[in-house]
């Protein structure tokens, strides 16, 4: 049998597997944290609870409404963008040009709100997804099973995470965007309605986080705290990748997924540790993150 430093070696892929998977979530999520900040510069704590949301809308829709797993990955994101859409237009637009701390204070108030919502309808135990038919059992790699599911999330998150960082960093739309966030005023002037790109921007984000949580409620138990215990870790990616970094999120949410996976073979004790000692780390040499913009 192979080993790897005294690990089987299905054993040590597994484990990379999960890794993966855990750090397609974290790409997902702290993608979307870091459209929000670099485009509204504005901390949105309410992330993980968004999250959560998409999650349940996808419990419901078929609790209630019999619409597959299929349907809900669309209507989810789509559902929470448009709340999305609400808070910043009732909400977050009287506070950029206030400090950091205002929007953080803010989307944390919106976070306790949804949670405790939830928690008073469904309590604190988590309701059961099951995977869609579609993408149950698993494949024999040889060397591993390969959970079919699992794979199907890593494929999805990677491809939504580049097309996202393609669309802002690659067409005349991101290129509005950007510069909409610099020089609002200057792009106004072109007939850009600002105001609305910035709304949309933030149902965007929030949107991301849906689709993240409907990924995950199959593998999860969807439970009203299953956000908070994610976002921590979440923030931490973005600061190590750079706020407001698109492809730094992406790439340092999928390397620490990874690198706290194979913690968990090597070092358990440190597994709940190792994400955030890589940010005392980083912020000790780079402030900025590895791949923010010094200022």
């Amino acid at each position: 049998m192979i080993e790897i430093f005294g690990i089987p070696l299905s054993a040590f892929l597994s484990q990379l597997l999960l890794g993966l998977v855990n750090g397609s979530f974290y790409a997902m999520l702290s993608l979307g944290l870091a459209v929000i900040f670099g485009m509204l510069n504005i901390i949105n704590f309410a992330h993980g609870a968004l999250y959560m949301m998409g999650a349940f809308l996808a419990w419901m829709g078929l609790e209630y409404l019999g619409l597959n797993y299929w349907a809900m990955l669309l209507l989810a994101p789509l559902a929470v963008g448009v709340l999305g859409i609400l808070i910043e237009r009732l909400m977050l637009r009287w506070l950029y040009k206030l400090d950091h701390l205002y929007g953080l204070l803010l989307t944390f108030g919106i976070t306790l709100v949804a949670e405790g919502v939830f928690r008073s309808f469904y309590g604190v135990s988590g309701q059961r997804y099951a995977v869609p038919d579609l993408l149950t059992g698993a494949t024999d790699l040889g060397f591993m099973v390969l959970p079919n599911y699992r794979a199907w999330v890593v494929v999805a998150s990677i491809t939504v995470c580049l097309a996202v960082w393609a669309l802002i960093e690659k067409t005349t739309l991101g290129a509005t965007l950007r510069a909409g966030t610099e020089n609002p005023r200057l792009v106004q002037a072109f007939g850009i309605n600002v105001p609305r790109m910035v709304t949309l921007t933030y149902a965007g984000g929030v949107a991301l986080a849906a689709f993240a949580g409907v990924l995950a409620a199959p593998i999860l138990q969807v439970q009203p705290l299953m956000g908070s215990n994610l976002i921590i870790v979440v923030f931490a990616v973005v600061v190590i990748g750079g706020m407001g970094s698109i492809l730094g999120s992406i790439l340092t949410g999928l390397g620490l997924g990874v690198i706290e996976g194979l913690t968990k073979v090597f070092y358990p004790e440190a597994s709940n540790t190792v994400v955030f000692l890589i940010m005392d780390i980083v912020l000790l040499i780079r402030p900025a993150g590895l791949f923010g913009k010094e200022r």
